[in-house]
């Protein structure tokens, strides 16, 4: 390898992708009943069916940002093998964990000032976060430079799009997100938002439509509108819980794109605590966000 890679937890990217790309991990925190969990754990998965089943009882799940110390120690363990440092980021406009991370690297750097090292906030959540990194792996795999990985995620975060809907607006609400009224009508009335991350990286909603089926063809038909050579790509799509849905996300995909590469990840609880269970997000290469 000629440099390491170091992401977060939110990248929500599974193990065996993790290992095959020999990436590191910072992992974010949750808090739920009185205890405390890392949003990830090398080869100590999480029961996500459990933590959703959580959810579906309305336990109220807090998040914490990454800690300084566990920055410090995943970034200092690969200074200290000399290698040059490439960190990509949950988005700032999501989280403090990029801050806190950068700022850590940054005073870091100065201890070991004859290795090259980058922070990028990605301004990307989730397996959008995840597949920001996985290009930056592959093009590592290939030979490119750690200057021209950095140059090339600064050139391109914004055109990772992040298009997604959720089924039970209760959780949108408790976020802040939606206001009480709108969760109450649009939940008797089978509305349901269509949301994407703007290029600032904050959560945004951009349209309502009428019934489960309905938004998650909006998902398809955004794809439509904006990515770049839809059928040459790598597709990556989470869920909360509702495989099934994200399988028929998927199927539209292939069917209408010719998209051949696709992951189907099941969402991290750090941001799934946020939007609950029901989500479906797809995450392609566009044109802009």
């Amino acid at each position: 390898m000629s440099f390491t890679i170091v992401t977060d937890s939110c990248c929500n990217l599974p193990e065996p992708l993790i290992e095959q790309y020999d990436l590191r991990i910072i992992p974010l925190m949750f808090h739920a009943e009185g205890k405390e969990y890392l949003g990830y754990s090398k080869g100590n998965p999480l029961d996500l069916q459990q933590f959703y089943a959580m959810m579906r009882r309305k336990v109220h799940v807090m998040t914490s940002s990454a800690s300084p110390q566990h920055c410090q120690e995943i970034f200092q363990a690969a200074l200290q093998q000399g290698d040059d440092l490439l960190y990509i980021g949950f988005s700032s406009g999501l989280s403090a964990s990029y801050d806190t991370a950068a700022s850590v690297l940054l005073q870091l750097a100065e201890a070991y000032p004859s290795q090259r090292v980058f922070a990028v906030d990605s301004l990307c959540a989730a397996l959008g976060e995840g597949l920001l990194v996985t290009y930056a792996a592959r093009m590592r795999e290939k030979g490119a430079d750690i200057e021209e990985v950095y140059s090339w995620l600064l050139d391109n975060r914004l055109h990772l799009c992040h298009w997604f809907t959720v089924d039970d607006l209760f959780f949108l609400h408790r976020g802040g997100r939606v206001s009480k009224a709108a969760a109450i009508v649009g939940s008797m009335v089978g509305i349901k938002p269509v949301l994407h991350v703007d290029n600032d990286g904050h959560l945004i909603m951009k349209s309502k439509v009428r019934g489960r089926k309905a938004s998650l063809d909006a998902l398809v038909q955004k794809m439509a509108e904006l990515a770049s050579e839809p059928g040459k790509q790598t597709v990556y799509i989470v869920h909360g819980d509702c495989e099934a849905d994200a399988k028929y996300v998927a199927d539209a995909v292939k069917a209408r794109f010719g998209v051949k590469d696709i992951l189907i990840q099941c969402l991290d609880p750090v941001i799934g605590s946020h939007s609950g269970p029901g989500t479906v997000a797809l995450f392609f290469m566009g044109r802009e966000r």
